[in-house]
C-alpha cells in the first residue's frame, strides 16, 4: 500500500485532532480541506463563516478563488460520509469526557432563515433563531449534557410537507417528534447513558412523543405550556397554571411549596420554589407527575416558571425507572436550559447557518464540521490544558462581533511554544469554551425546606 501524500498541517493540537479523522477521508484533497474548514470555523468571527470567509478570500468575487472552490467541492461533491465522521467525533469525546448516567439527552430544535426555494429542506415555517414564521431550514438535534460539559450527538433536518408529492400524508414525511424519537433510539444504539430525555413544551405537549418514551421505559422531564389542560368536571382544577395558583404561598407560610437554593458556576445563588402538583392525570401515585418550578409562586413570571411533566417516579413509588425527588427533577430540566442558551451562542459563533450550499448532503456535512469544531474545544481542553473546565471562566472574554466588548485572548495554549506553531484558531477555541462553561447550571440543588 502506497504512503499517503502529506497535507499542510493545522497548528498545535488541532493537527492531532484532525489526524484522528484521516482514515475516513480517502483523498489528500479531503484531508486538506477538512483541516482548512475547521481552522476557518474556529477563527474569531470577524466575518461570517461563509465559503469565501473560510477560504480567506474576498466576499462574492472571491467565490471563484481556487481555495473557495476546493471547499465548495469538499462539501458538495466529495465522497466522505458525514455519519462516519460523526461517529469518530463521538469516540474522541468519549475518551475525554465520557457521558454518564447522571446526564440528560436534550432534544433541541433550530430554525434558520434561508432565501429562495432551491435549498434542500427549505420552507415557510417557524424559525426559532428569529422567533417567527419565515422561509428557512429547521433541524432537530440531540445533545448530551451534565454539569461538567455538553456536546451534540446527532442532527437530522426536518423536511416540510411541501417537498413531498402527497404533502404531510406522504409515507416519507416525518414530523419533528418522530425525528426526535429516532435520535433517542440512535443514542441508545450508541450506548450513550442518560438519566432522562429533556425537551421544551413542543415535545412535552405531544402525546405520541411522551407515549413512545413511556413504552420504551425511558425517563423524561418535559416542559408543558401554562395552558396545558385535561378533561375535568366543572369546579375542578383543569390546567397546570390553575394548579399553581390554587396553592397559596407566603414566604413565612409557603404551604406545599418547597424551597430550593440553586448555585451557579459564577458563584451566585438563587432561591426557587417547587410544587408537586396533584390534579387530573398527574400525581405522585400516578404514571406521570406534574412539577411546577418558579422564582415567584405569587406572580409566576413567564421567564422563570417551569411546568414540567415527568415519568420518573417519586422516591416512595416502585417503578422500572430510578426514582427522582423534586430537587432531582429540577436539576435535570435545568441542564436543558444551559444547553439551549449556550448552544445558540456557539452555533452563531461557529457559523451553523452560514453555509452556501443547496444539497441535503452538503448541508449535513457542514453541520457535522461545525460539531467537530465545537467538540474540538472540549477535546483540546482535556489534551493540552491542565486547568479544570470550571477554571476556564477566569480566562479572557471572547471578543464580540461588534468589537465593542471584550478582548481577544492573549493566553497561549499550554504545552505549545509561541511561534509559527500557534494560530488564532487554537486561542479562540479555549476562549470560546470558557464563555460557554461560564453559563453552566448548578452542580447540585440544595433542599432548604
Amino acid at each position: 500500500m502506497s504512503k499517503r501524500a502529506p497535507v499542510t498541517p493545522s497548528p498545535g493540537p488541532l493537527e492531532i485532532y484532525c489526524q484522528a479523522f484521516d482514515e475516513l477521508l480517502s483523498k489528500r484533497s479531503q484531508r486538506d480541506s477538512f483541516r482548512r474548514y475547521l481552522e476557518g470555523l474556529l477563527l474569531p468571527t470577524e466575518r461570517n463563516k461563509t465559503m469565501t470567509a473560510l477560504a480567506n478570500t474576498e466576499p462574492i468575487v472571491g467565490a471563484q478563488h481556487p481555495q473557495a472552490q476546493r471547499l465548495q467541492w469538499f462539501l458538495s461533491e466529495s465522497t466522505w460520509e458525514p455519519d462516519m465522521v460523526n461517529r469518530r467525533r463521538l469516540e474522541l469525546l468519549s475518551s475525554e469526557t465520557a457521558p454518564n448516567g447522571d446526564g440528560v439527552l436534550a432534544i433541541d430544535e433550530t430554525g434558520d432563515r434561508k432565501w429562495g426555494t432551491k435549498t434542500a429542506h427549505v420552507g415557510r415555517q417557524y424559525l426559532g433563531s428569529i422567533g417567527k414564521v419565515d422561509n428557512g431550514v429547521v433541524s432537530v438535534s440531540s445533545l448530551w449534557a451534565d454539569e461538567r460539559t455538553y456536546y451534540p450527538i446527532e442532527v437530522e433536518p426536518y423536511t416540510p410537507g411541501s417537498w413531498f408529492e402527497r404533502g404531510k400524508s406522504d409515507p416519507e414525511f416525518q414530523t419533528k417528534p418522530e425525528i426526535a424519537l429516532k435520535l433517542v433510539r440512535d443514542a441508545l444504539e450508541l450506548d450513550i447513558p442518560f438519566r432522562a430525555v429533556v425537551a421544551d413544551s413542543f415535545y412535552g405537549e405531544h402525546r405520541g412523543f411522551r407515549g413512545e418514551l413511556d413504552r420504551l421505559d425511558i425517563g423524561y422531564v418535559l416542559a408543558l405550556k401554562p395552558s396545558h389542560c385535561w378533561w375535568h368536571m366543572e369546579g375542578e382544577l383543569g390546567c397546570v397554571e390553575e394548579v399553581a395558583l390554587a396553592h397559596a404561598w407566603d414566604e413565612d407560610a409557603p404551604g406545599e411549596w418547597v424551597k430550593l437554593t440553586r448555585t451557579f458556576r459564577d458563584g451566585h445563588t438563587e432561591v426557587w420554589w417547587v410544587l408537586e402538583g396533584e390534579a387530573g392525570p398527574y400525581g405522585v401515585d400516578k404514571a406521570r407527575r406534574l412539577v411546577i418550578v418558579t422564582t415567584d409562586p405569587k406572580g409566576l413570571p413567564e421567564q422563570t416558571t417551569w411546568y414540567l411533566v415527568t415519568n420518573l417516579p417519586a422516591p416512595e413509588r416502585a417503578s422500572k425507572l430510578v426514582p427522582a425527588n423534586l430537587a432531582e427533577v429540577v436539576r435535570l430540566y435545568g441542564l436543558r436550559v444551559w444547553v439551549e442558551q449556550s448552544y445558540k451562542q456557539v452555533k452563531q459563533t461557529l457559523g451553523w447557518a452560514q453555509y452556501q450550499v443547496r444539497s441535503s448532503v452538503a448541508i449535513q456535512r457542514h453541520w457535522q464540521l461545525v460539531f467537530c469544531a465545537f467538540s474540538f474545544c472540549w477535546w483540546a481542553s482535556g489534551q493540552t490544558q491542565p486547568m479544570a473546565v470550571e477554571e476556564m471562566s477566569t480566562m479572557p472574554a471572547v471578543m464580540e462581533e461588534s468589537g465593542k466588548k471584550g478582548a481577544p485572548s492573549t493566553q497561549l495554549a499550554c504545552c505549545v511554544e509561541k511561534g509559527e506553531g500557534m494560530a488564532g484558531a487554537i486561542l479562540y477555541a479555549y476562549a470560546l469554551l470558557a464563555s460557554v462553561v461560564g453559563q453552566a447550571p448548578a452542580r447540585a440543588i440544595a433542599n432548604t425546606a
